[in-house]
């Protein structure tokens, strides 16, 4: 019994995008958001589906808010990042104390 459809062995066929010709099984079709458009495109001008086109096809759940949030206690030294002393004579010198060491910065 014979095929309907001929082979692609020799089959020759235009690129829907560019318009020249090619070996059919050179061609590929063009697949946008997971739907074949029915197009075949030569090498040159195929372009796979990008993945961003899938945004919005499957759910996803990403919360970002966190429901009754507290705020650090002050009271606690160690709620805070630096510690400050100084004076304002007639020189200005401060002293900055963080978790990592300290700094003395003089300015004349």
């Amino acid at each position: 019994m014979s095929s309907r459809f001929a082979s692609t062995k020799r089959a020759i066929a235009e690129c829907d995008i560019c318009g020249f010709r090619y070996k059919l099984k050179e061609l590929n079709n063009i697949v946008r958001r997971g739907n074949d458009t029915n197009l075949k495109a030569c090498p040159f001008c195929f372009d796979s589906d990008h993945p961003q086109n899938e945004l919005g096809m499957y759910p996803v759940h990403d919360p970002q808010a966190i429901r009754n949030p507290r705020p650090d206690f002050a009271g606690y030294a160690e709620s805070r990042a630096l510690k400050y002393s100084g004076s304002l004579d007639n020189k200005l010198e401060f002293v900055m104390t963080a978790s990592i060491g300290s700094v003395t910065v003089t300015t004349s």
